[in-house]
């Protein structure tokens, strides 16, 4: 108890820290028992938070592979529904090839404009004896699909402007593929198979990692010309995906792309535009805001396991101001004041309520930053629900120990003195 001593507080404060944590030693497995009670209400309420704000770092930063700054022109027929938000009112016609080639013509708008296009999910991709399960992405895309998707080149080069218009049969192929294929040899220049057609690779993607939208590496892109001839379908849906040179003209960015589509699509003035713009950033910012019911449950559940510590603390310091009756009617008896017995008291309770919320604010890190490392983000220090944990605590102990605290500060010495 030497360093007590050091801390400058008066003499009876630091006597009565000083007897409380002699109490609390000497019952230590009662006072342990009480602090796992707290540690496990702080450990859900910092454990299941910190992962909460690890998925929302990993959705904004899975949400920017999109393409930072980009908005895309999609059909209506296409909608996101989650929870019980539904963002679509009612089918609208798809966007043609047509339609998206004279928008990106008619544009004029400081941007660049990619078209892209969807043929299968379920593509296997051949070279050699290997082959990858039948569970590819293939796109069709234009010369600037990288600028607006987020993608970068790993090796080889990307698609020019002239082997789009000429159905050249090039492949840029994702990471995964890469590593499935071709092992150990250098993938440029090699023919693949996707489908029924042979494709030249001509460049690889910088891997990217699986995300909220599946595997991003388990990707191949062709010309979306080439898939409009061998992945036709009927009313096959194109994507227009638009990058504004200067990020703070978004908003007029986009004006401009709706009027001009709707000029593309021949609406009336008085026409509901039958298309939708989104954001890059949309989709995470919705998925974002479903999550703040995840983290009222978790709230409500740190809170009611906080609720059964406060009870069980305060059950036992009512036993031990029983158990200490004799102790307390010895030390009234000596001159010490009510206030001093209840200060005791109350300084063992809250300190059993910090000790316990200790442990809990550093376990709860420590599952929070294992789910962070599970999804490749950063290491988190959620200063925001250390703090809030520790004034729980506090506010635990508090409360916990003013009742019996009370007590204590109410007995008769004479009465107490007698007591066996």
């Amino acid at each position: 108890m030497d360093w007590l001593r050091k801390i400058s507080l008066p003499p009876v404060v630091l006597e009565n820290l000083r007897i409380a944590i002699g109490s609390i030693r000497t019952n230590m497995v009662r006072s342990i028992l009480t602090m796992f009670i707290i540690a496990f209400g702080i450990m859900a309420l910092v454990g299941i938070l910190t992962s909460i704000d690890a998925i929302k770092g990993a959705i904004n930063t899975q949400f920017a592979f999109m393409g930072a700054n980009t908005f895309a022109i999609q059909s209506r027929g296409v909608f996101i529904q989650i929870g019980s938000e539904r963002y679509r009112s009612r089918n609208y016609s798809y966007i043609s090839y047509k339609q998206a080639e004279d928008f990106k013509k008619a544009y004029n708008f400081p941007a660049t404009v990619s078209i892209s296009v969807f043929a299968t999910s379920t593509g296997t991709v051949k070279f050699a004896g290997e082959k990858t399960d039948p569970n590819i992405r293939v796109m069709g895309v234009d010369e600037n699909y990288l600028l607006t998707a987020g993608y970068e080149i790993d090796k080889g080069r990307f698609f020019l402007s002239d082997e789009i218009l000429r159905n050249v049969p090039y492949a840029v192929i994702g990471k995964s593929l890469e590593r499935k294929l071709f092992r150990n040899q250098d993938p440029i220049d090699k023919l693949i198979t996707v489908g029924a057609g042979k494709y030249r690779v001509i460049g690889v993607l910088k891997e990217k990692g699986s995300g909220f939208g599946g595997g991003s590496d388990e990707i191949c892109l062709l010309a979306y010309t080439n898939v409009r001839q061998y992945f036709s379908r009927p009313r096959m849906n194109y994507s227009i995906n638009v990058r504004p040179d200067n990020p703070n003209f978004m908003d007029a960015a986009i004006g401009e792309a709706e009027g001009v589509f709707r000029i593309v699509r021949n609406l009336n003035v008085k026409d509901e535009s039958d298309f939708n713009i989104v954001k890059s950033d949309n989709l995470a910012r919705i998925l974002i805001k479903n999550i703040r019911y995840v983290t009222l449950a978790a709230t409500v559940i740190g809170i009611i396991t906080l609720f059964g510590a406060a009870v069980g603390l305060m059950n036992i310091m009512l036993v031990s101001v029983t158990e200490r009756t004799t102790e307390i009617g010895i030390r009234k008896a000596i001159g010490a004041k009510a206030s001093t017995i209840r200060q005791q008291f109350l300084f063992e309770a809250i300190l059993i309520g910090q000790f316990g919320g200790l442990a809990g604010t550093l376990l709860g890190m420590l599952i929070g930053n294992l789910v962070s490392m599970s999804m490749k983000s950063p290491f988190i220090v959620p200063w925001e629900w250390i703090i809030s944990g520790v004034l729980l605590c506090f506010l635990v102990g508090l409360v916990s120990g003013y009742f019996p605290a009370q007590k204590a500060a109410k007995v008769d010495p004479i009465v107490s003195l007698h007591y066996e």
